[in-house]
């Protein structure tokens, strides 16, 4: 079945090289230039995946409202943020506004694609008949990968499908320190480490925004990551 990626790029020239290049993979492409526009189309008929900027005409912030919009819309809808303002704090607010990925418009086209392969083939877990609860529990953290559900103490977390598999890997073994290239490879996502920083952090603060008392994952410097027993 065709997947539909929704372009959300204010430059005529960039919109129109990329959605020549995303066809050519075999993706249907939707493009748009305005964040109203993008809306009304899109709100009320999701594509599989969305690539946005940040800066839409004169809505300078525009790709974040509608970032925001569509994940409320749905929690497991791959988002890429695709912009030239390559500054920690947009990449921050873009990962904390519910993205799955932040990219700067300087990277090849190959790695763009591999990045939108690698959320196509995290979303399709999410399809998959259940054959079997795949649930993992530490303390009062209990994760069940078959229905991507998170919950602390019996109240449940609201993830993105990438914060969740990141969690997963380091939570399902505890006390162990899990790589950065490890938590690529468990989580099935090729990404810079500056973006696995903010999935952390973005993790933590929804815990910590629910639980005062959470304080379980663990940064080793210069090795990675672990959960803290």
């Amino acid at each position: 079945m065709t997947k539909t990626i929704a372009l959300i790029e204010d430059d005529p020239a960039i919109r129109e090289n990329y959605s020549a290049a995303l066809k050519k993979q075999g993706y249907e492409v939707l493009t748009f230039s305005k964040r109203v526009e993008a809306e009304e189309s899109l709100l009320d008929n999701l594509p599989d995946l969305a690539i946005v900027d940040i800066g839409l005409e004169e809505d300078h912030d525009g790709g974040f409202t509608l970032c925001q919009q569509l994940r409320a819309k749905s929690k497991t809808l791959p988002i890429i943020f695709f912009t030239a303002r390559d500054n920690d704090l947009d990449t921050i607010c873009g990962l904390r506004m519910g993205a799955d990925d932040y990219l700067t418009k300087d990277i090849s086209l190959p790695h763009l694609l591999a990045r939108i392969a690698a959320l196509f083939r995290r979303s399709a877990l999410i399809a998959e008949p259940v054959q079997s609860t795949s649930l993992i529990t530490a303390g009062k953290l209990s994760m069940d990968s078959d229905r991507m559900r998170v919950t602390w103490d019996g109240k449940e977390v609201s993830l993105t499908v990438t914060e969740f598999w990141m969690l997963y890997a380091i939570a399902k073994r505890p006390g162990h320190v899990r790589s950065r290239q490890q938590l690529m490879d468990e989580s099935r996502m090729v990404v810079d480490d500056t973006t696995i920083t903010s999935h952390i952090k973005r993790i933590r603060q929804k815990f910590a925004a629910m639980f005062d008392d959470f304080d379980h994952i663990e940064t080793v410097y210069g090795m990675g990551y672990r959960w803290k027993p």
